[in-house]
């Protein structure tokens, strides 16, 4: 796939840029500077040993791409989403935020939406695709290659087919991912965030994740509705 990060520049950017694009896809590191964004492909690149990440301004590279990753810090949320809303229209647009307050990070905020991820989806409408995910990940460890990603990640979005994708995208990037079901379910994993960064501070742990435990059997009936 052509896939753009939104925000690119920043860690979990700069992480999924590089576990994407050395899964096969092209990848396009979005910034608010064009000559940012283009310094930072070429180090990912060079990081990488590869030659298929390229740089844009992020309006460009939404318009460029199949599908969209946002990876911005939440003050900017929702002015990124409304420059980049008309370059989206029947996309997926994966949503990584968690509403976090950077002097209370581990302290749970959330929108009065409820979670990032549905205020995206009500800001965008329903021929956008809007999916949450990658909230309990550890961006560092993204970034490192060598690092084998000992967690799971929360799927939530309105459309079934979408998430799939984005849990196909999740083990291109070696993490594996569960469907969590409908947007407003986004809520869990954004709140867990500010959970795992009190846990990393308690405990002293480069990283908390979570995982889901339990073997999954028949998957259910995909006919009846998600309520």
């Amino acid at each position: 796939m052509k896939i753009s990060i939104i925000g690119g520049t920043g860690n979990m950017g700069r992480g999924l840029a590089l576990r994407w694009a050395r899964a096969g896809h092209d990848v396009i590191v979005g910034s608010r500077d064009e000559a940012s964004a283009a310094g930072a492909a070429k180090r990912l690149n060079a990081k990488a040993d590869l030659s298929t990440i390229s740089g844009m301004g992020n309006v460009e590279a939404a318009a460029a791409a199949e599908l969209v990753v946002l990876t911005v810090p939440y003050s900017n949320h929702r002015s990124i989403l409304a420059m980049i809303r008309p370059h989206l229209h029947n996309k997926i647009l994966i949503d990584t935020t968690a509403p976090l307050n950077p002097s209370k990070a581990r302290t749970v905020k959330l929108p009065a939406e409820g979670s990032a991820g549905k205020a995206a989806q009500e800001l965008l409408g329903d021929e956008i695709y809007t999916v949450s995910a990658f909230q309990t990940v550890a961006a560092a460890h993204l970034y490192d290659l060598d690092h084998t990603m000992d967690c799971d990640v929360l799927v939530c979005g309105n459309d079934p087919d979408a998430r799939d994708v984005v849990v196909g995208l999740a083990a291109d990037a070696g993490v594996r991912a569960w469907h969590g079901g409908r947007i407003d379910n986004a809520i869990v994993a954004e709140a867990l965030t500010s959970a795992l960064i009190f846990i990393n501070h308690r405990y002293k742990i480069d990283g908390a994740g979570i995982r889901i435990v339990g073997e999954p059997g028949l998957v259910r009936d995909t006919d009846k509705p998600e309520n």
